[in-house]
């Protein structure tokens, strides 16, 4: 491959809310974030970097929009503080 060709040539993905549609609905888990545990003081962000679906602001107080949420837990598993955890069902507990 030429020089040119590999400055051109990129591998970048930015997922925005609703590419696949209002998809919350598929969900069997949702994430529910322990505002006390965000590490909002370092921000950290990595939930919301790795989040296939574009779905977590980059605003503290974290939040998720959960009508396009698909709950795949990705958010959860990077979170190093573990301040995101998984919980059974649709909708978010109260």
């Amino acid at each position: 491959m030429s020089d040119k060709i590999k400055e051109t040539v990129l591998a970048a993905s930015t997922p925005a809310p609703g590419e696949a549609g209002r998809t919350g609905d598929w969900r069997s888990q949702t994430p529910e974030i322990d505002q006390e545990k965000c590490s909002q003081k370092d921000t950290c962000l990595l939930c919301w970097l790795y989040c296939p679906d574009g779905v977590i602001s980059r605003e503290f107080p974290l939040e998720i929009d959960l009508e396009y949420c698909k709950g795949c837990g990705v958010c959860a598993e990077e979170c190093p503080r573990k301040a995101i955890h998984m919980v059974e069902g649709r909708e978010a507990a109260s």
